[in-house]
């Protein structure tokens, strides 16, 4: 070989397989409902939530104020360019990602877990009162014993009775 063909021979060897253009193969997906409320992944430390912000044509001006105050901002659909997806139109929320009277807003993960945190304790709260309020009705000739309250359900099939013959 010639110098300046060995030059070219090492050039078109160095092109890796990736740098050659191929057309990806996907395989075919089977056909489910669209959902309506797809959102794209949030930003690292929030969450994302649907919230209502019109019922029947009607703004819901008390429940946007509320959930504002509570930390929730609208999210914005010019801050997403590779996510497709339908946009209110008209009102206070124009550009905010949104369907049908609910808009799409992120929220710090902080909020969040404290709000969980919140409620958990509202319900812990409520329990321990309807518990004391049960024991109350407890009665010397009757007792209820204390602690042995039992919160599970079960469900059986088939007939009592029945024998494995």
């Amino acid at each position: 070989m010639t110098e300046e063909t060995l030059e070219t021979h090492v050039n078109t060897d160095r092109n890796s397989r990736s740098a050659e253009t191929r057309v990806s193969q996907t395989r075919r997906q089977p056909w489910k409902p669209p959902s309506m409320l797809d959102a794209p992944k949030p930003p690292p430390g929030y969450k994302f939530r649907w919230i209502r912000e019109a019922t029947r044509g009607q703004d819901d001006k008390s429940n946007m104020s509320k959930r504002i105050r509570e930390g929730y901002e609208p999210v914005r659909a010019e801050d997403y360019p590779d996510f497709e997806a339908p946009t209110v139109d008209s009102g206070s929320n124009i550009g905010v990602i949104g369907v049908g009277g609910l808009i799409l807003a992120k929220v710090p993960v902080e909020t969040v877990n404290e709000r969980n945190a919140y409620f958990k304790e509202q319900t812990q709260t409520q329990m321990e009162g309807v518990d004391q309020n049960y024991m109350r009705e407890s009665d010397s000739k009757m007792p209820i014993k204390g602690g042995d309250i039992n919160r599970q359900s079960k469900v059986q099939f088939g007939s009592r009775n029945q024998s494995d013959d």
